[in-house]
């Protein structure tokens, strides 16, 4: 039955072939979401060997953490920025399942992020959720889980309302644009916990540290970022 399954498979994919969603090309046998050459080639930022990173610069005299990592570099027209766009308008989920479990790897192995209690991906307005389907950082925060052995705490951290999109706003607009926006419904339940807070792109770091603001008022929490990727 396996043997007739693969074959049906193998028949089907000459005429409604996968596509990397990366690269573009076709996925082979065994491939699944993203090519092996893409998975082995993209690039790669390494923050999770290097304390003071450029994740973690970002945010330096402005909020307190733990570590911050970044599993990707985002440039424009590149790989990473198509796999993303496939990720978050696309309909794929599923990238973001891959690429926690990649994260996930990586940072089972900085002392740092041992020890993680909840993963809290950055909340979308309900009226984007419910446009898109699904909130592309719980789905990274998912990946991450598994190999964190940590619990992704989704409903805690809510976004209060809708903004206007951030992009080609400065830094000090971008952070004006989201103050206020998020808030902490259970507070006690993250009381002495490590939170990793995570999102898909950190550019200026504005929602990240947004979201940041409430979630360390709370009594002997401790905060570690993690994003997908990191724009250049």
């Amino acid at each position: 039955m396996k043997l007739q399954s693969s074959y049906l498979a193998d028949f089907l994919s000459l005429f409604f072939p996968q596509l990397c969603p990366a690269c573009g090309t076709d996925l082979v046998a065994h491939e699944k979401i993203i090519c092996m050459d893409c998975l082995y080639n993209l690039p790669l930022t390494n923050s999770h060997l290097q304390a003071d990173n450029i994740v973690a610069q970002q945010f330096w005299g402005k909020i307190n953490l733990e570590g911050a990592y970044a599993l990707y570099y985002f440039t424009k027209g590149g790989k990473v920025q198509n796999l993303m766009h496939h990720f978050k308008y696309k309909g794929m989920p599923q990238i973001g399942n891959l690429l926690g479990n990649i994260a996930g790897s990586q940072l089972h192995k900085n002392e740092k992020f041992v020890g993680v209690d909840y993963i809290i991906p950055v909340p979308l307005h309900k009226s984007r959720l419910k446009e898109r389907g699904y909130n592309q950082s719980a789905c990274f925060a998912e990946g991450l889980a598994e190999k964190l052995n940590a619990v992704v705490e989704e409903n805690n951290l809510v976004r209060t309302r809708a903004t206007q999109t951030q992009t080609h706003r400065s830094r000090f607009a971008r952070f004006e644009n989201m103050q206020e926006v998020f808030v902490v419904k259970d507070a006690e339940k993250l009381q002495d916990k490590h939170v990793l807070l995570v999102d898909d792109i950190v550019t200026t770091g504005s929602t990240l540290e947004a979201c940041a603001i409430p979630l360390l008022k709370i009594p002997g929490l401790k905060l570690s970022i993690a994003t997908i990727a990191y724009a250049e």
